[in-house]
C-alpha cells in the first residue's frame, strides 16, 4: 500500500500511530482484533517493523550486528544459534555477504537503507512499515529495495505500507493506494483512484495519466499548478 500526499499532509504521522510510536487524540487502531494501545513493545516488535525516513546509529555497528538488533524481540540476554541464523540468511539475501564486518558508517546510502532494511526483516514481522523508503537513493537502489519490498509482500504474505512522494515508483510497485490531503483520507482504493483528477485536487498540479505496457500507468507532470491555472 502506498500512502501519498504533498509534504505535511500526515503521512509520517500515520506510520507513527501504526507503530505506537504516537497515541491517537481519538478513535481506535486495532491490530488482528485487539486495541494496538494493549501491545507490549515486544509484542509490537514482533508484529511491525517500522523504518523512518530518517535513521542512523552514532555506534560504530557492523551490517551483522545491526540486523542482529532486530532479533532482540526473540531473546532475553544473548543470541541463539537460530538467531544468528536467521541474520546470516536476510545478508545473504539482501546481497550483504562481502560486507557483513564491514562498520554501516562507512557504507553508502543505498546499502546502509538495505541493512536497516535487512534490521526490519529480522523482526520477522506481519507488517512492515516504511517512510520514503527511496529518499536519497539512485534509481538502481530504489528498485533494488522496492522490488525487494514486493517479493516479500508477495511470497510470504506480508503487508508494507510505505509513504513514497515518486507516485511513479508507487504505481509500478503498489497494488493499492491512499491519498492524503489537509491530514484527512481523500480517496483510497487500487488503480483506480490514481487519476489526473485526484492527483490535481491532492497536489495542486496539473498532471496527465497515460498507459503503458501491461495496461501499466504513468504519470507526467506539468509545469503549471492549478492554482495558478486557475488565475490565468
Amino acid at each position: 500500500m502506498g500512502v501519498i500526499g504533498p509534504n505535511g499532509a500526515g503521512k509520517t504521522t500515520l506510520l507513527k500511530l501504526l507503530e505506537k510510536l504516537l497515541k491517537p487524540h481519538r478513535g481506535l487502531i486495532t491490530f488482528g482484533n485487539k486495541d494496538l494501545k494493549k501491545f507490549s513493545h515486544n509484542e509490537i516488535a514482533r508484529n511491525i517493523g517500522y523504518i523512518p525516513q530518517y535513521h542512523g546509529s552514532n555506534f560504530p555497528l557492523t551490517v551483522f550486528n545491526t540486523i542482529l538488533m532486530g532479533r532482540k524481540p526473540y531473546f532475553s540476554s544473548a543470541p541463539k544459534k537460530d538467531d544468528l541464523k536467521v541474520v546470516s540468511e536476510i545478508i545473504k539475501q539482501l546481497g550483504l555477504s562481502d560486507l557483513s564486518l564491514r562498520n554501516i558508517h562507512e557504507m553508502s546510502g543505498g546499502q546502509r537503507q538495505k541493512v536497516f532494511f535487512g534490521r526490519v526483516l529480522a523482526q520477522n514481522p506481519e507488517v512492515l512499515l516504511l517512510d520514503e523508503p527511496t529518499a536519497n537513493l539512485d534509481l538502481k537502489h530504489q528498485l533494488e529495495i522496492l522490488a525487494l519490498l514486493a517479493d516479500i509482500s508477495g511470497k510470504e504474505s506480508k503487508t508494507v505500507i510505505m509513504a513514497i512522494h515518486d507516485m511513479n515508483l508507487a504505481l509500478k510497485f503498489c497494488d493499492h493506494f491512499i491519498m492524503l490531503h489537509n491530514h484527512k483520507i481523500f480517496a483510497r482504493g487500487g488503480m483506480e483512484i490514481m487519476t489526473a483528477d485526484n492527483i490535481e485536487h491532492v497536489f495542486d498540479v496539473k498532471v496527465s495519466v497515460h498507459r503503458g505496457k501491461n495496461n501499466s500507468k504513468f504519470i507526467i507532470p506539468e509545469s503549471t499548478s492549478v492554482l495558478a491555472s486557475k488565475k490565468i
